[in-house]
């Protein structure tokens, strides 16, 4: 098979092309699961830090109106949330915001209503683990709104409390764990 000084230096060269391959399959698998390896926790510090940022930002953003809500300024707060819902459209925090202020003003139907926006829009406001979450109000609502069931009971007929008790329902379902 291998007669002359060719056939035999072919395949001198045709195993040190074997050996090559081989190394540098080698060496990329080993630097595949290296980077691989690496890139997996820093994918998760990557959406903590946007996390935290977003948290940061909502906070910045939303001080005037909650400044304006611990001093007792309820219009007032909800004319200033109404000018930032205009400026950022479909964030879930000006709904929940909007859902404390009505809240504490006493219109129980209108909070449930802008809670479930807001939760729809982000299930972090139901989260336990989120530095979002408002959870205990939401339950102390929900609480409140137990009395809107009843008096749906009474008055069948009356679609705005069909519609509360809808959102009631809805955020019980989120608070015991259920997804949209």
């Amino acid at each position: 098979m291998f007669k002359d000084r060719f056939d035999k230096l072919l395949l001198c060269f045709l195993i040190i092309v074997v050996l090559a391959l081989s190394a540098l399959i080698g060496i990329h698998t080993t630097s595949s699961e290296t980077s691989s390896a690496s890139a997996g926790p820093s994918k998760a510090m990557e959406k903590e830090m946007a996390f935290q940022a977003r948290v940061a930002l909502l906070q910045k953003i939303y001080a005037p109106v909650e400044d304006l809500s611990h001093r007792g300024d309820l219009q007032g707060a909800l004319l200033r949330l109404d000018e930032l819902n205009r400026t950022y459209p479909g964030e879930a925090h000006g709904y929940i915001l909007k859902g404390q202020i009505l809240h504490q003003s006493g219109a129980i139907e209108e909070a449930i209503s802008s809670y479930v926006e807001g939760i729809k829009l982000s299930g972090d406001y139901i989260d336990k683990k989120s530095p979002l979450s408002k959870r205990d109000d939401v339950k102390r609502l929900v609480d409140e709104g137990q009395r809107i069931i009843n008096q749906a009971k009474t008055n069948p007929d009356n679609r705005s409390l069909a519609a509360a008790v809808i959102n009631i329902n809805y955020l019980k379902s989120r608070l015991a764990g259920g997804c949209e």
